[in-house]
């Protein structure tokens, strides 16, 4: 095959997920949009508005089209497993939003789908993607910092108070930070240790009675070579960890502080069903979070999430807002990156898609390493409730 070939990938889901993802792909130079499903008929309607292929209310059509080559998989949580075999069955290549899915089992019926059928599989942790993510993965396998150590994380946002669906505050259901926020921490730290977890203490809290899942967490995660990772996550809208970074949201655009902003416009609305018609119209495709990152260079920088230090033999790796600083016995330097397309991070899980389906590359996020990512997970959250080190 060409290593020029075009993929042509359809969008299962345009909440807030896939409705970023469209972007990318759209801008992506080895991609086109083929087509798109959702049962929102609004969201819909505006991708059909802005692009010329066909949309359908159901995945099963999109899946059956000869004109598709790949899908995206963005819908709900507990849908993974059922839209990821299906992709299977019918020859279509994935990328599946994290989490992967909600349980082992589904895990595992996922990957032996993609295997049987001979379809590659690929999951979506954005932020394991992210440019300065894997140029830190490279000084760390290159040694030349020596043997990692440590593996530091916090993140303190607004996640909890953004508009939801009911699912999405139930815990059983893939809801709270444990599977929407965690995952992203847990895949990054075991992309960069290299080596698999093999135990976990943690501890999760729910504080606020009114989103009745967990929006607090603190972890430790043991390593099989003794590298040690600590993982903090906060989604209450007090604190906002992006001040560290100089205003740098999320996603390398500037931005204003605004503690407390979605608690308050989140009061502003009268009942579940008026919270989830505000979740689609503000994440949902054509929403206003989901249009590509604009402005002039000087405010388009690298995406993040949250604070991270890595810390090896002889020096220490952080994530800055163009690039990597690297502390080490000589001093502080900066290894410069370069912006992207569109989305650094969901760009690199295409280009991995990309190289798997066309040039036979076996991709670093398949289906065996986000299983362990979900494993991870969900230790985290057995470990709370029981207040014990869970092994792996």
């Amino acid at each position: 095959m060409s290593a020029e070939r075009h993929l042509r990938i359809g969008i299962v889901g345009l909440g807030s997920a896939g409705g970023r993802m469209v972007g990318a792909v759209a801008a992506h130079p080895l991609t086109r949009i083929a087509g798109a499903a959702d049962l929102h008929p609004e969201l819909r309607e505006r991708f059909a508005r802005d692009y010329n292929v066909e949309v359908h209310d159901d995945a099963l059509p999109l899946m059956q089209r000869q004109d598709i080559d790949a899908v995206y998989i963005a819908t709900p949580h507990q849908f993974h497993r059922a839209h990821a075999i299906m992709a299977a069955e019918h020859g279509k290549h994935v990328i599946v939003e994290k989490p992967m899915a909600l349980t082992l089992e589904d895990c595992e019926a996922m990957i032996a789908a993609a295997e049987r059928h001979g379809t590659v599989l690929i999951v979506g942790h954005t932020h394991s993607f992210d440019p300065a993510i894997a140029r830190m993965r490279e000084i760390i396998a290159g040694g030349e910092l020596g043997r990692l150590a440590m593996i530091g994380m916090w993140n303190y946002t607004d996640f909890l108070y953004r508009p939801r669906r009911p699912e999405e505050l139930d815990t059983a259901k893939g809801g709270g930070i444990l599977f929407n926020q965690i995952p992203h921490q847990v895949d990054t730290a075991r992309l960069l240790a290299g080596v698999p977890v093999r135990s976990v203490r943690a501890m999760t809290g729910i504080l606020d009675p009114r989103r009745p899942t967990e929006g607090a967490c603190m972890a430790f995660l043991d390593f099989a070579d003794g590298t040690a990772a600590s993982i903090t996550y906060s989604g209450y809208d007090h604190f906002d960890s992006d001040e560290l970074h100089g205003w740098i949201g999320e996603g390398g655009q500037m931005r204003k502080p605004g503690h407390g902003s979605a608690r308050k416009s989140l009061a502003g609305i009268a009942n579940a069903e008026d919270e989830a018609k505000a979740r689609a119209a503000r994440y949902g495709y054509g929403g206003p979070t989901t249009a590509p990152r604009g402005g002039p260079p000087s405010q388009i920088h690298q995406p993040h999430f949250g604070m991270l230090v890595v810390s090896c033999e002889h020096g220490d790796l952080r994530p800055s807002a163009d690039g990597v600083l690297v502390y080490g016995d000589d001093g502080l330097r900066e290894i410069a990156l370069p912006p992207g397309h569109s989305d650094p991070g969901r760009d690199a899980a295409i280009d991995e898609l990309h190289r798997a389906i066309v040039l036979g590359v076996k991709p670093v996020h398949d289906g065996r390493f986000a299983k362990g990512t979900v494993e991870t997970c969900l230790a985290i959250l057995r470990s709370a409730r029981e207040r014990r080190e869970v092994v792996l």
